[in-house]
């Protein structure tokens, strides 16, 4: 089921004119300053809604405003992305690609370094940094773990094609990292790419963002060679 949303932004300007009786009436000109029509399922709509109020909370009183505007920068451009492929991509697609955004709202109001999850001792009793004697803030393993799976889930292509898509699309990110690196100071750096002192930080990425990419891949073989999917 799809319908319409329309945003349209308009000024007006009412002039009351003098009839020849005397009567007012009224002559409004509209001007239309801009117009967008998406068409969208319901369940898209409700993901975005969804999302938006995830953006909404993690900007209640930031730490660090302006570098979580930095890393949101990233967030915009790919719902503008998102919105221009809006009519290829389908309510599943449109939900991975919003539980990755999810996923980076999260670690960038943090800017990825600071990120708590030291709530696993109330759920579980136990911290996940002393199990696993972690010496940084492994959310960002997270995130380009997540990468890896949600692009493949939507690209929905063979796994070599979608292997290579989250690999160079990885690479280039990084690049990106390293030219903030360069041009901004180093304390601004640091914020936006969360090292956090490892020198194999974007090494690490790339293969996490492709371990995610040949894990999908292989669920995505799995449920095709179940004997359900086999009968339908």
């Amino acid at each position: 089921m799809t319908f319409p949303l329309s945003f349209v932004l308009f000024g007006r300007d009412r002039d009351t004119q003098e009839d020849a009786n005397g009567a007012g009436t009224f002559r409004t000109q509209g001007r239309v300053v801009h117009a967008l029509v998406v068409l969208m399922t319901r369940g898209q709509l409700w993901l975005l809604g969804a999302f938006g109020a995830l953006v909404a909370v993690t900007w209640i009183d930031p730490p660090w405003p302006a570098e979580q505007a930095l890393h949101s920068s990233l967030t915009a451009v790919a719902l503008v992305a998102l919105w221009l492929l809006r009519k290829r991509l389908d309510t599943a697609q449109c939900a991975w690609a919003l539980l990755f955004l999810a996923l980076h709202t999260i670690a960038a109001r943090w800017i990825y370094s600071f990120v708590p999850y030291d709530w696993t001792q109330v759920v579980f009793g136990v911290r996940l940094s002393e199990v696993f004697s972690w010496e940084r803030n492994h959310f960002d393993r997270l995130v380009h773990f997540a990468y890896g799976v949600c692009l493949t889930a939507i690209l929905r292509q063979k796994w070599l094609r979608s292997l290579e898509i989250v690999l160079a699309t990885s690479a280039a990110y990084e690049l990106l990292e390293w030219a903030i690196a360069m041009t901004l100071a180093p304390d601004i750096a640091e914020a936006y790419n969360g090292q956090q002192g490892d020198m194999w930080d974007a090494h690490a990425d790339m293969a996490l963002a492709a371990l995610g990419a040949l894990v999908t891949s292989l669920a995505s073989y799995a449920r095709r060679r179940s004997p359900v999917a086999t009968t339908q």
